[in-house]
């Protein structure tokens, strides 16, 4: 039992690590050769787990060279669009200035169904709402409203708006997170100061954001 134990724990540090290689991308994202890599490492790391007659090598090799190999595939691909298009596909137009075209679907082999069921994906109900849509190499499709479906934006309602970068998560599960917190150019003593104006210990605040403003929202264990 103990040796399943540390071949299980060997293998999945190794999955991981072999995972953070082909880096970050959910299973949706993920191009056909990195789903053939992912299936493959899978079924290979379970092996070694199930019969312990099994050499640990076994499972290390074969995982190693298959993310060398896409690694390698990757580099390949990054350099030549040609090689891309080959082993990736083409993002593929299947709705343009508005007109849907059938015969792309025929070939993609999406049905009117998987079609529909993309777009509400991005909050799209009515397809006449849709200028463009491109079917991605991932298989997802991504869309591009006819204006007048398009929400305004303030350059459309004339508003001269300030840039205003986005929050920043500087506190987490009770623990201040030092390098966000000097990205927004404040210290300790700002944070101490507003915690003491909301009348909360550090140890109880679950997760806090503040932008450069100083505007910040804090919300404690319990969510409240």
């Amino acid at each position: 039992m103990l040796i399943v134990f540390i071949r299980s724990v060997v293998l999945y540090l190794m999955i991981i690590f072999s995972v953070r290689l082909m880096g970050k991308r959910q299973i949706g994202e993920l191009q056909p050769s990195e789903l053939v890599v992912t299936i493959l490492v899978s079924n290979i790391a379970t092996l070694p787990i199930e019969d312990i007659s099994i050499p640990m090598s076994m499972g290390i090799v074969p995982i190693l060279t298959l993310v060398s190999l896409d690694v390698i595939m990757s580099a390949v691909t990054l350099k030549s669009r040609r090689i891309r298009r080959i082993v990736s596909g083409s993002p593929k137009i299947i709705i343009e200035g508005g007109k849907l075209k059938p015969e792309l679907l025929s070939e993609l082999r999406f049905t009117a169904d998987d079609l529909l069921e993309g777009l509400r994906a991005q909050g799209v109900f009515d397809i006449s709402e849709v200028e463009q849509a491109v079917v991605e190499t991932t298989g997802a499709i991504s869309v591009f409203l006819k204006k007048r479906s398009q929400p305004p934006t303030a350059q459309d309602l004339g508003l001269d708006t300030p840039p205003s970068p986005p929050p920043v998560l500087i506190i987490e599960c009770g623990s201040i997170i030092e390098p966000a917190l000097k990205s927004l150019g404040f210290d300790r003593q700002w944070l101490d100061r507003v915690l003491k104006k909301e009348s909360r210990r550090l140890s109880q605040v679950f997760l806090m954001t503040a932008d450069r403003g100083g505007k910040y929202t804090i919300v404690p264990y319990g969510g409240k």
